[in-house]
């Protein structure tokens, strides 16, 4: 038997965590039509290539359409031909939608909130107007495992992002298929396939408490190379006996 080479084998690797996390959470099922969020980044980037294949040699059968969301008061330039030919790559139809948003609309939410939030309306309306029944969005385990960790300390919540999650009110399912992927497995696949990085020049990035909870991740795991296993696990394993009772502070 032939022995894989370097590239294949962080293929299989990044594939197999991507294919358990899928499996797993049953994210994916026969006949859907899943709308990929694609802002450009690395992780969207990943998400139309391993996606893109899947549906080409694996059951339930499925489709896929990529969408671009364009936020126009957002300096962030991105390469729109770039993005079409990645799609293309992967039999992936793409659609480019334009919007905006006033950051002065609502003083009590910060600006990345904003735009987050209306680029996630944006692909609701995507999705809708494309009779996709799913969306599917980039994140990966380090950015479930940051959620967690700034949910906890900024907003007193035990709670992150879902692999899956049931928007009833507008019928509408959002999964995160690379959720058991790791970012270096990210890094390690954009440097293989060569990504093109898009130009980002966010005037609010810096405002952003993500960076930090980033960097204290990684230096949970200097003091524990097991701890986004354990970290993950323990959302799972609540022993709610062994806290304190729910009370006013």
């Amino acid at each position: 038997m032939d022995q894989l080479t370097e590239k294949e084998k962080i293929i299989q690797r990044i594939e197999r965590r991507f294919n358990k996390g899928i499996i797993q959470y049953q994210l994916i099922e026969e006949g859907d039509k899943i709308l990929i969020g694609l802002s450009g980044g690395k992780d969207s980037l990943a998400l139309v290539e391993l996606l893109g294949r899947r549906k080409r040699i694996y059951k339930p059968r499925f489709s896929v359409i990529a969408a671009h969301i364009v936020m126009s008061n957002i300096p962030y330039q991105s390469d729109i031909n770039y993005l079409k030919s990645h799609c293309q790559q992967y039999d992936v139809p793409f659609v480019e939608y334009k919007t905006s948003f006033d950051p002065s609309t609502d003083m009590r939410k910060s600006p990345c909130f904003l735009c987050s939030w209306n680029r996630r309306k944006a692909l609701f309306t995507v999705a809708k107007e494309q009779k996709c029944n799913k969306i599917a969005l980039g994140h990966h385990m380090d950015d479930i495992l940051e959620t967690l960790l700034m949910n906890m300390a900024y907003q007193g919540a035990f709670s992150t992002m879902p692999p899956r999650l049931v928007m009833n009110k507008f019928d509408m399912t959002i999964i995160r298929p690379m959720c058991l992927v790791h970012e270096s497995d990210l890094q390690e696949l954009s440097i293989l396939h060569h990504y093109q990085k898009q130009v980002k020049n966010c005037p609010y990035e810096s405002l952003s408490s993500r960076n930090s909870m980033k960097g204290f991740l990684h230096q949970l795991e200097e003091i524990n190379p097991e701890t986004r296993y354990s970290l993950w696990s323990s959302m799972t394993n609540v022993q709610t006996e062994l806290l304190p009772p729910k009370t006013k502070i």
